[in-house]
């Protein structure tokens, strides 16, 4: 049961993997329980100013470096020691045991960073940033999780809060008023207001695909007919043999996953069975699978063999199966070591306004140029907006409450007629929502979004117990 007031510790590095552990002790009672275990080379812990080191010892198990922060200058804002030892597995459980039996107790997952949170000393999407940041397996998951930590994210969110309290304000207004002469603001500067509004909102739950991809990796199908090189351009792009590769054809059945960094982006590449009319069930299943893969995909890799008489119908193919509205799909023409000079002009008509490169997956010929232009479209698709980029499901799904409650207003509003935003001081004709039912909806697309980071929710234990539950102890 989680217990605001508690002294809490637990062990912030992995145990066992390094020279050093560190154990996080933090609450009010803080530095007397580590005063009560630690003895210094000279005063004492529960004396010493904040933002000090300290060399002690844990008699009978360690010596140890004692960091002292006193609230509300600490990470969860109250007082806190951090205990550096070796990292040993007995020495940091020996050391627990001594807290514990001081007065202390384990924390629970996530706490240090809830109580940062219930203390103000961060918002709640500064809070989820911070798993995220020690989850960020590129630079670019790393620099959106730091802008989110740093309150980037959270700021350009207050924006849109509080363009829709100046909405609601004048609403309420007219409300109040409603019975006398009293123009407070026109319908037109009402929507005007909401309509920058809805956009900047949907721009921001629009992101959501892209900053899913960037936080998980983005999905990148090769696809193409059977023994078109998809598995050797696979294990040419990795630097290493990764997936099977044969002359016989359908030897891919099921899809291979694998992850490479370029320019700071992550990618997960998947290798997929060759796409054919087959009786074979195995294979058929595979093909399937494959087919789910290419839908599903935000950049497609279409392998073509060069040396194939059908590549026309299989460009032809690849191109009907692929979104353009949603994907990007790059044509390559491989095999052009074996192809020779007859390669010229295959598929080119078919191919017009799509990428067509000639590559040689086994040789490596044109793959710095396909690296190239896998970099390119990732920095022009995932550069980023003013508005910033979500990448947290939580908060897509409060954005997109949100623009359902501002889309409503909006709707009421274009009822009005011209004039006040009340019309003549009365329900709106046609569709229009009531005046106090269009505060309402006001109302909560402004919850919607304080609800992403925290303000209001201090009492909201199941939201809390939900976000903090998958940290780690330490944190």
């Amino acid at each position: 049961m989680y217990m605001s007031g508690d002294t809490i510790c637990a062990p912030a590095t992995t145990v066992g993997s390094g020279a050093i552990s560190v154990i996080r002790v933090s609450g009010p009672q803080a530095l007397e329980t580590v005063g009560s275990v630690v003895t210094l080379r000279s005063g004492s812990v529960s004396e010493a100013g904040g933002y000090t080191l300290h060399f002690g010892s844990v008699p009978g198990v360690d010596d140890v470096m004692v960091s002292v922060f006193r609230a509300p200058h600490s990470y969860t804002g109250e007082d806190a020691v951090e205990l550096s030892c070796h990292a040993s597995a007995f020495v940091v459980q020996r050391i627990l045991e001594l807290l514990v039996a001081a007065g202390a107790r384990m924390a629970e997952p996530g706490e240090f960073t809830r109580r940062a949170f219930l203390n103000g000393k961060m918002d709640l999407a500064q809070a989820e940033a911070v798993a995220d940041l020690i989850a960020s397996n590129s630079a670019v998951s790393h620099s959106l999780a730091l802008r989110q930590l740093r309150g980037e994210y959270s700021g350009k969110l207050r924006e849109l809060r509080d363009s829709l309290v100046e909405i609601a304000a004048l609403l309420e207004l007219e409300l109040d008023f409603s019975e006398e002469d009293v123009e407070f603001a026109s319908r037109d500067r009402m929507l005007q207001l909401l309509d920058e509004t809805i956009a900047r909102v949907g721009r921001l739950a629009a992101s959501f695909r892209d900053g899913n991809a960037l936080r998980s990796g983005v999905p990148v199908a090769i696809v193409g007919a059977p023994n078109s090189g998809k598995s050797t351009l696979l294990n040419a792009l990795l630097g290493e043999s990764r997936a099977l590769v044969s002359d016989e054809p359908g030897t891919t059945r099921d899809t291979v996953e694998e992850t490479l960094t370029l320019d700071g982006i992550l990618y997960r590449f998947i290798d997929t069975a060759g796409i054919r009319e087959t009786s074979a069930t195995v294979e058929k299943m595979g093909i399937e699978r494959s087919l789910e893969k290419l839908a599903s995909a935000d950049l497609v890799l279409g392998v073509l063999d060069a040396c194939s008489p059908s590549i026309e119908d299989d460009t032809r193919s690849l191109i009907e199966r692929v979104d353009p509205a949603r994907q990007t799909l790059i044509l390559l023409r491989n095999k052009v070591d074996l192809a020779g000079g007859s390669v010229a002009g295959c598929g080119d008509g078919i191919a017009e306004g799509f990428p067509l490169l000639d590559i040689s997956a086994l040789r490596g010929t044109g793959l710095d140029e396909l690296r190239s232009r896998i970099i390119e479209i990732g920095r022009a698709r995932f550069s980023g907006s003013d508005d910033g980029m979500v990448t947290n499901l939580r908060h897509y799904e409060a954005l997109r409450t949100a623009l359902d409650s501002l889309n409503a207003v909006r709707a009421s509003l274009l009822g009005t007629g011209s004039g006040s935003l009340l019309g003549s001081g009365s329900a709106a004709a046609g569709s229009a929502l009531p005046p106090d039912l269009l505060a309402e909806d006001l109302r909560a697309a402004i919850s919607s979004l304080n609800s992403i980071f925290g303000e209001n929710l201090i009492d909201a234990e199941t939201l809390l117990g939900h976000i903090f539950e998958r940290f780690c102890i330490g944190k």
